[in-house]
This record gives C-alpha cells, structure tokens and sequence, in this order.
C-alpha cells in the first residue's frame, strides 16, 4: 500500500504535467513563428532554416529592434530578480512562475528576431517552473503530495519534456533529464522522464510536425571507411568544445545584468545585425549555419570562406550576446560550430575515403562538439540521432566518437580549472 501511495501521485504529475509542458512548448514554437513572420517576414523550415530572401536593411532593423526591446523587458525584469537556472530549483530554489515565463518569452522572441543565441533553455525552463509549481501547490495535498525526491525527478524530466515538446525529440528530452539534471539512472526516472518527453512531444508536434530539424541526405554511415575520421575529429572537437564552454562560462559570469544591458545588448543587436545583413547564416539560433555545413558537397575556395566566416562570427556574436546580456541555450550554436569544423576535415577526407560523404562528417562533428560543451555524450548522440532522423548505422561512429570527446574534454576541463 505504501508503494501505491507513493507512486500513485506521481503518475498523475507526470501525465497531467507532460500535457501541459506541450502545450507551453507547442506555445513557444508559435510565438517563434510569429516572431520570424512579423519581424522578418520568414517561416523557417529545414530547407530554408534562416531568412535569405528579405533584405540586408531588414534583417539589421529586426536585429537591432528585437535586442532593443529584449533589452528593456530584461532591464526592468532583474531590478529585483535574477533568473533561476533549472539546476538550483532541483536543489529546492524557487522559480517565480510569472517572472519566469516572462524570461522564457523574452527568450524566444529575441531568438524569432535574428539574434544569436540557442532557443532551447526557454522550454526547459518553462517546464521547470511549471513543475516546482504543481509541487507547491498540492504540497499539503494528501493524495497529490511528493516526497523530496520525487520532486526533484520530476522538475528535472519536466525540462527534459519541454526540450522534447520543441525539438521534436522524446529520447533527447529524457536523456537530457537524467544525464544532465537529476544525475541518477533508475526504474523511476527513466519511466517519468521518457513518458513525459513523449506525451510533449506529440503535443508539440501538432505545430511542428515529424519532419527532421536538419537535411542531411544518405542516411546511411559507412561504419568501418568512417571510424578514421572518427578517430581524428573527436579529440579535436573534444578540445574545441571545452574551449567553448569556457568561454560560455566567462561570459555568463560578467552577463550585464543592471543598466548597462540597456546599451550593451543593442549594441551587439547592432553588431549582429550588420553581420546578419550579408550573412544571414549568423542569425537565431544556429540552425542556418548548421544546415549549410550538412548541405556542402562542393569543395572550393569560396565554401571554405563563408564556412570559416560563419564559424568565427558565430562563436565570437553568440559569447558577446551572452555578455552583453542575453539569456538562452548553447546547445544548437555547438552543433553548427561542430559541423563546421566537421566539414572541413570532412573535404579532406572523402578524397581519400570514398563511400564517406561531407555531410556525415559534418553530423558528426556536431555531435562531438555538443558532447564537449554539454558534457553530456549520451545526449548528444540521441540529439542527433533524432534531430537528423538518422539510421541504425550511425550508432557505431556516433557512440565511438562522443566517447573520445567526452574523454578529451574532460582531460582538458580539469587542467583549464586547475
């Protein structure tokens, strides 16, 4: 009887808050849209994932006037608040609801304007809040009350679920959840984190559908002919990736957070716009430039510059945006900075390799890139995995690589610390 008490609760939060994590996923993928078609006249997809077709003045107007404005809702929201990351509410830290989803909100907005930064901490966040929440509210319910650590599980998987009612990415979500947040692998937690990033993701999907997130052509990985270029790219990347991170951990540190970010933040929206309005590739979050390393198959001098631009610019207006004052995620700008890397030793190795194409290089130096800078190798290959809708023969070069990655990275972490 004591097992069914204690269970029974947690069934019902896990679907009733599954449910209602979609829908403020399937929420955000809305205002994201809207944001992109009255900003900057765009509806992105996975073959057109950054506006191209509006011009340079446009997409320096939307920049600019998103960072202006995101800059004052930030302002005014931190005067007596400083947002809460997921890891301390698991720990017991509150989340203000209203206030969160007014960060969360500002979140994506800035992204649907152009600017430079991942879009997936929102989601996370708002199931997060959503499920501390549901925990206070019926903490003095005797049929709907959970224990401590109940509690924490839950608000971790609900994070997950929202990454997953966005992306479109169920296993990512969970794995997410345990790897990353709650830190424990058991019965429990894999069954309420994989039903509650499952039931968002079906709501999620009603606005995104099932279609792959990026194009990546063959599907197919020629396991032994790739396992070289496995071998060479994942420490480097490994390498790459801890630098990354670094340097996210740096400019989060000095975030201008009081009256400064009322300057700072459009000046870099005016730094990103002059970048976006000739390489429109820089903008959002990431996936433009992604999408373009997986879709080279050309080897020439001009697809090596504007891939080496686009790596450059990203990096650098993604940290100083982080500085300057934005709030959002890392984990697509690691993927398009990965698969940049990827390409370009991808260019060398297909003459060589024949059967291995660039854009498998490519997919594979995001995931390896993301693994360094998550530290998160488990999640990184299923993002992929999923993201991509890839095949079963991409699990050897996925799983040998972000195995060396994390192993590099975390070499390399230790020594940067010390």
């Amino acid at each position: 009887m004591k097992s069914i008490s204690k269970n029974v609760p947690l069934v019902i939060a896990t679907v009733v808050l599954g449910v209602i994590v979609g829908i403020s996923s399937l929420l955000l993928s809305i205002l994201l849209d809207l944001s992109e078609k009255y900003f900057l006249n765009f509806e992105e997809s996975n073959r057109i994932p950054v506006d191209i077709f509006v011009g340079p003045g446009h997409r320096f107007i939307s920049v600019f006037v998103g960072s202006a404005i995101a800059a004052i809702i930030w302002y005014f929201l931190q005067k007596d608040y400083r947002p809460v990351g997921i890891s301390k509410a698991i720990t017991g830290k509150t989340m203000p609801l209203v206030k969160t989803l007014i960060h969360v909100v500002t979140q994506i907005f800035y992204v649907g304007t152009g600017n430079s930064i991942g879009r997936e901490l929102a989601p996370r966040e708002a199931g997060a809040a959503i499920a501390q929440k549901w925990e206070r509210y019926f903490a003095n319910n005797r049929y709907l009350k959970l224990d401590s650590e109940d509690q924490k599980m839950l608000i971790a998987c609900a994070a997950g679920a929202g990454f997953s009612g966005v992306y479109i990415a169920p296993i990512t979500g969970a794995v997410f959840a345990i790897e990353l947040l709650y830190k424990k692998v058991n019965a429990r937690v894999v069954a309420v984190s994989l039903t509650m990033s499952v039931i968002a993701t079906l709501i999620g999907s009603i606005v995104k559908g099932y279609k792959p997130y990026y194009l990546v052509g063959s599907k197919n990985f020629p396991s032994l002919r790739i396992l070289p270029i496995v071998i060479i790219l994942a420490p480097l990347l490994g390498i790459m990736g801890a630098y990354f991170k670094l340097g996210v951990k740096k400019a989060s540190a000095h975030r201008a957070v009081t009256k400064n970010v009322l300057y700072q933040l459009p000046l870099m929206g005016i730094i990103t716009g002059i970048v976006a309005a000739f390489y429109p590739q820089i903008m959002g979050n990431g996936r433009g430039l992604a999408q373009l390393a997986m879709s080279t198959t050309a080897i020439n001098k001009n697809v090596i510059l504007a891939l080496l631009f686009g790596f450059i610019a990203k990096a650098v207006v993604t940290l100083l945006s982080i500085k300057s004052g934005a709030y959002g995620g890392i984990l697509t700008p690691s993927i398009s900075l990965g698969a940049v890397i990827g390409v370009f030793l991808g260019m060398l190795y297909v003459q060589i390799m024949p059967g291995v194409t660039i854009t498998q290089c490519a997919v594979l130096g995001a995931a390896y890139f993301l693994t360094a800078s998550q530290q998160a190798p488990l999640m990184a290959m299923f993002m992929l995995f999923e993201v991509c809708h890839l095949n079963f023969t991409a699990f050897i070069p996925l799983a040998l690589g972000v195995a060396l990655s994390i192993t590099v990275s975390r070499w390399v972490n230790t020594r940067l610390t010390k």
